[in-house]
């Protein structure tokens, strides 16, 4: 398996990457603190390497499904910062014209099937998916991203089942960040690892530090050869954690400053700079290059998405529509 951190130009990539996620959510939390966004959101601040570990193991056509909780996954497969700051402007040029929000960006393009604001929405949809590639011989894996109180829905059971009787092509990634909304894990579930549930359904599951981004890609990597090769699912638990609040209506009242603090000094990314330090492959300098190009690629995406038009209201895109038509 290869060592991410040795190697200069993926761990020059994936340390982009985790700062860009990082960036566009400070930037993202910022504005909405502004008034300059609107609705709702959920942060991903903190999990960067259960998402960019993941997607560094899968093939540019591979597929996902995301969570409501989802830029940052967005990011890592590939997604255009301008069109993803668009969205949650309401803007035009956003990914769906501005009507979507933070909750629903898809990006077909580059394999992402979109985020979803049912909870465990996106794991029969990813099922479906991996049904349709073992049907047409594709050879594509599809990631099903979702968070441990997706666990407990009927959809993952049910899902879980059939990808299993099916032999289908996809890996459930289970981002085990200790809260479904403000009920802890621990009070969730009678086991230990949710991984273990994997063993109900016939397929194997593991379980591993999601903050580490080295053995997040390991375990996916794995189980998106077992899935290519017709071997069927499996369940990856990446346990990791989210500094902020569920949304941005949470109080944060059920969890102390002492937690949080002790989960911060497990940050991702500040541990993947350690261990590309360590292997020698890049120099400081070029590790804070890395942060310093993803801060100014989200200072250009929000200075070109905040410049584009407004997304039109129902009526006037209907009109629209029907003015193309008549013109074709």
């Amino acid at each position: 398996m290869r060592d991410l951190a040795k190697e200069p130009e993926v761990a020059r990539r994936a340390l982009r990457t985790m700062w860009t996620a990082r960036r566009f959510e400070e930037a993202v939390d910022q504005l909405f603190a502004r008034g300059l966004m609107h609705g709702t959101m959920h942060l991903s601040i903190g999990q960067e390497a259960s998402a960019v570990g993941t997607c560094l193991a899968l093939r540019p056509d591979d597929l996902i499904t995301s969570t409501h909780r989802g830029h940052s996954h967005c990011i890592a497969k590939g997604a255009d910062l301008t069109r993803m700051m668009a969205e949650l402007l309401a803007k035009d040029t956003g990914y769906c014209r501005g009507r979507g929000g933070s909750m629903h960006i898809a990006d077909v393009a580059t394999g992402n099937l979109g985020a979803n604001g049912i909870v465990g929405g996106g794991i029969p949809i990813a099922t479906g998916a991996a049904l349709a590639q073992k049907l047409s011989g594709s050879g594509r894996v599809v990631v099903a991203f979702f968070g441990d109180g997706a666990a407990n829905e009927g959809a993952f059971h049910e899902a879980a089942n059939l990808a299993a009787v099916w032999e289908l092509p996809v890996v459930f990634v289970c981002e085990n960040n200790h809260y479904g909304m403000s009920m802890s894990a621990d009070e969730a579930f009678a086991i230990e690892d949710i991984s273990a549930r994997a063993a109900a359904y016939g397929f194997g599951g593991i379980t591993v530090d999601g903050n580490d981004l080295q053995a997040v890609y390991e375990a996916v990597t794995a189980a998106v050869e077992r899935a290519r090769a017709g071997d069927g699912p499996t369940l990856v638990e990446n346990v990791t954690y989210r500094w902020k609040g569920h949304s941005k209506s949470d109080k944060n009242l059920y969890r102390t400053r002492e937690e949080i603090a002790e989960w911060q000094a497990r940050d991702p990314i500040a541990r993947f700079e350690e261990a590309v330090r360590g292997a020698g492959s890049l120099t400081d300098a070029e590790i804070e290059a890395a942060r310093k190009e993803a801060t100014q690629d989200v200072r250009e995406a929000i200075r070109t998405a905040n410049a584009a038009p407004p997304a039109l209201a129902g009526r006037d895109v209907l009109l629209g529509a029907v003015y193309a038509g008549a013109q074709a």
